[in-house]
């Protein structure tokens, strides 16, 4: 599960879990090798769905299915999230101030029905995005679409926007059949969110370009796929897939005794001693992270920048590594490893107990206690957060910080969280896109970092680069200074990265070229 943008799905993501239900029955065995001969993929996963209509899906199960479905204009190889590739644009061209994207749309892509995919569709499907005002919505915030010609798209942004190629590949901006749609009651003027009535009859029938069209959808059972007769690409190997709605351990039996092919969610310990099966295992982009609140109004204690230095020195992060499992990587900074301007492996900071003793002697501060809050009732990656939180709690101990736990449901702890009233609090987020504009959120005076009571000019010299980062274009010079701003902020601040947990993909032998994307966790396109 992530915790997306400002944790606002999360709730939603709760009580869709709770919806899990096992997954049972045979699947026949692939029939023939071509996508022609009745191959069928199972891929077993616990269900965070609520639609399947693009401009209101922001979920991960939404993710994997509509990747299948619908085609955006720009998307990512494998599991490479750090360079957007062609799509439906076959090529595209920013300007120097980063505030104008130009696509040239493909000729040969066409939707399910054989109608060839025009600007007019693009400029339609993402102003519904934008104007139907569901969760996906704020990827187009900003932004202004048209259509110079029935090939061209251009996007403008009122500031300029290095991310937009990396925002495009979302499938919630995939590209549906306008004149269809339309018909079927969607509508991308300004009003949408009150006069668009087409969710149901996107959760019923596909209008994308992709590879697969909707057979059959229930977010409490299962989705089935089938493959698009009429798709302009590289036809996929298999002719059906079915997601299957399935909590974790019955994934594990499914995928052993071959009733699925895919197991998706499983934790690194449900993930050891699968025998012949293969297991993809690498760090997720969802990243833990601590902060001590720098608003002296809030804690005289957590602000104190000489306590801030005890606690960062103080944490053990490879214990906390080692209790996530096998694939679990410390964070170094804040942006996740697999993104463009990651810090290396080795940047990261490193425990020192006498270090953080002395810090701590120096605050003045004898014997402090604070509070550390956190959800107590989700878990990401299948790591809970109140294991985590024992973890910091004893490290601390051992630096003379008594830290009182603070455990909440996710409701509850949501509103402390956003209102920057924690002393201390754990959390983890999860991207909105694959971009490290997305971590300038962390910066002082903006949405994380007021969480954390770091008010604006608190660091000006932080402040600047971020100001610097959000509007250069080049992407060395983009990657530099995320580099530098990590540094910075692992120098001092509120804000300490913990870890980034393992995101585990099991499946059997016949499944090739499985990789693991942060975005929509399996490319079932990519699949043999």
């Amino acid at each position: 599960m992530k915790i997306r943008r400002s944790a606002g799905a999360l709730t939603a993501a709760v009580a869709l879990s709770l919806l899990a239900a096992c997954g049972g029955g045979n699947t026949a065995a692939p029939s023939s090798p071509g996508g022609q001969g009745g191959k069928t993929l199972v891929i077993d996963t616990a269900f965070q769905l609520k639609t399947t209509d693009p401009a209101r899906m922001f979920e991960p199960s939404g993710l994997l299915i509509d990747q299948t479905i619908y085609d955006t204009l720009l998307t990512f190889k494998g599991g490479d999230v750090t360079k957007p590739v062609p799509a439906l644009a076959a090529s595209y061209t920013a300007s120097d101030d980063a505030k104008t994207f130009t696509f040239k749309l493909r000729p040969e892509a066409k939707f399910s029905d054989g109608t060839p995919v025009t600007s007019a569709d693009v400029v339609f499907s993402l102003n519904r995005v934008k104007n139907v005002k569901g969760n996906p919505s704020f990827l187009m915030a900003g932004l202004t679409v048209t259509a110079p010609d029935a090939t061209t798209v251009e996007i403008a942004s009122e500031e300029p926007n290095t991310a937009i190629p990396f925002i495009l590949p979302n499938p919630a901006l995939g590209i549906v059949n306008s004149a269809v749609a339309k018909k079927n009651g969607a509508s991308d003027a300004e009003d949408a969110d009150k006069t668009d009535t087409a969710e149901a009859f996107f959760n019923k029938q596909s209008l994308g370009s992709g590879p697969y069209v909707l057979e059959s959808y229930s977010t409490t059972s299962q989705v089935v796929l089938k493959l698009n007769e009429n798709y302009w690409g590289t036809k996929p190997a298999y002719s059906k897939v079915v997601v299957r709605n399935t909590q974790a351990n019955v994934q594990r039996l499914n995928v052993q005794k071959g009733e699925s092919q895919i197991a998706v969610d499983l934790s690194p310990e449900q993930a050891k001693n699968m025998g012949d099966l293969q297991v993809v295992n690498g760090a997720s982009p969802n990243v833990f992270f601590l902060f001590t609140n720098n608003n002296p109004e809030i804690s005289k204690i957590s602000s104190n920048p000489k306590f801030q230095e005890a606690v960062r020195y103080g944490i053990d992060y490879q214990g906390l590594v080692d209790l996530a499992g096998e694939g679990a990587v410390q964070a170094p900074g804040i942006v996740p490893s697999v993104f463009l301007g990651a810090l290396p492996a080795g940047d990261g900071i490193k425990r020192d107990v006498a270090k953080a003793k002395a810090a701590l002697a120096e605050s003045g501060l004898q014997n402090p206690t604070v509070k550390l809050n956190y959800p107590s009732d989700v878990q990401v990656n299948g790591l809970n957060f109140g294991d985590l939180a024992a973890r910091v709690q004893a490290n601390l101990k051992e630096v003379g910080i008594n830290v009182e736990l603070a455990p909440a449901s996710v409701q509850t702890a949501l509103e402390s969280y956003r209102g920057g009233t924690e002393e201390l609090g754990l959390w983890q987020w999860g991207p909105d896109f694959p971009d490290p504009s997305n971590y300038l959120n962390f910066l002082p005076g903006q949405l994380v970092g007021l969480r954390a009571g770091w008010a604006e000019g608190s660091a000006p010299e932080l402040e600047e680069l971020g100001g610097k980062a959000r509007t250069t274009v080049d992407d060395a010079a983009r990657s530099a200074l995320y580099v530098d701003i990590q540094h910075k902020m692992n120098e001092g601040g509120p804000i300490m990265p913990l870890i980034q947990p393992a995101q585990i993909l099991v499946a059997a032998k016949s499944v090739t070229n499985l990789q693991s994307n942060a975005l929509w966790l399996v490319n079932v396109r990519e699949l043999g």
